[in-house]
C-alpha cells in the first residue's frame, strides 16, 4: 500500500510525514476492521478527491457498517445462548448438559 521507503545505511526504513500519516490510517482503518482491499479502496479514493470519491467513501463505509451491526446481532444472540445455557448449568436442574444441548440443538 505504501511505496518502498529509503533506508539508511544501516538498513533501518526512513519514512517522511506523508508515509507516516499514510501508516497511521492503515493502522486505524485496521482497528476499525476494515479489510486489507478496503484499505486499498479507501487510500485511492482519498488520493482522488472530490465530491464523487466522498460519496464512494460513503458507501464502502455503510456496507462495513451494515457488517458490523450483523457481527453485533450475532454476538448478541450468542451472548443470550450461551448466558442461559451457563445458568441452566448453575441451577442443575437437567440431567443433561445444558451446554451440550444447546450445542446440539439449532
Amino acid at each position: 500500500m505504501l511505496p518502498k521507503p529509503p533506508r539508511t545505511a544501516s538498513g533501518r526504513r526512513v519514512y517522511g510525514q506523508m508515509e507516516s500519516r499514510t501508516l497511521a490510517f492503515i493502522r486505524r482503518a485496521r482497528e476499525l476492521g476494515f479489510t486489507l482491499d478496503d484499505i486499498r479502496a479507501l487510500l485511492s479514493l482519498a488520493a482522488e478527491g472530490g465530491h464523487q470519491a466522498c460519496v464512494e467513501v460513503r458507501d464502502l463505509a455503510a456496507r462495513h457498517l451494515a457488517d458490523v451491526r450483523a457481527k453485533i446481532a450475532d454476538l448478541t444472540a450468542m451472548e443470550g445462548v450461551l448466558a442461559d445455557a451457563v445458568a441452566r448449568c448453575d441451577q442443575g436442574e437437567s440431567t443433561h448438559c445444558p451446554l451440550i444441548d444447546a450445542l446440539s440443538s439449532r
